[in-house]
């Protein structure tokens, strides 16, 4: 359902009501037809992004609901999906934004870039949406990757999902810091010049913004 166009995204009221939302009580509600006006779909946002979505036959006041039955066929009916699809990935790209990483020590990391280089993630690849970089803002070079992986992927004995920082590291420091406990290869990365942090505490917050700190420096180049 295009409804998952809304995982791992946060809701920007201030952006919610430029797209035009208005706010009755405690909800957020906008309204738009569909199939040339014979619909009208009424999309209701409230608390923290929670979204409920009704699709009304304006000439008979019944609820329709084929578009959310997968084995529906149909010109008309594969209209109103499109459609239907087609506002709800607009709202979610106009008044929601990423908010993949949620463990407090990643969050705390991505509060250090911004306060200290006023740097933001970006999300690149629409083909891995839970992956994001942040640049250098003089040279656009990357200093730091956030990506979520299954902990078997860096070796550890468990199909957990873990969020995970990338950052450069100097070559002649790698074989002293990788103990594939703490400190892993670079993720998708170059290893020769990167290195992973697991982003679970199992590194102190303080060590993790010094590597920042250097990976930042070494970016300079």
């Amino acid at each position: 359902m295009a409804e998952t166009e809304f995982k791992n995204r946060k809701l920007n009221i201030e952006k919610l009501l430029s797209f035009g939302f208005q706010k009755v009580n405690h909800r957020y509600i906008y309204h738009s037809t569909l199939a040339q006006s014979q619909l009208e779909l009424t999309v209701t946002i409230e608390g923290e992004g929670t979204i409920h979505t009704s699709v009304i036959d304006i000439s008979s006041g019944e609820e329709y609901v084929l578009h959310r039955v997968a084995s529906a066929a149909g010109a008309f009916v594969g209209q109103v999906k499109y459609e239907y699809e087609t506002v709800l990935k607009e709202i979610s790209e106009k008044c929601f934004e990423p908010d993949v990483f949620k463990s407090e020590q990643a969050k705390a990391v991505i509060a250090y870039l911004r306060d200290t280089y006023g740097d933001e993630l970006e999300y690149l690849w629409k083909k891995f949406p839970d992956n994001a970089v942040v640049r250098r803002s003089d040279n656009q070079k990357w200093y730091a990757a956030f990506l979520t992986v299954s902990r078997r992927k860096l070796g550890l004995p468990s199909d957990e999902t873990a969020e995970i920082l990338d950052l450069r590291i100097k070559p002649e420091e790698l074989e002293g810091t990788i103990d594939h406990i703490r400190f892993f290869p670079g993720y998708h990365m170059n290893k020769k010049h990167w290195v992973t942090i697991c982003l679970d505490g199992s590194v102190p917050l303080k060590e993790i913004c010094r590597r920042v700190d250097e990976s930042y420096t070494l970016a300079q180049k």
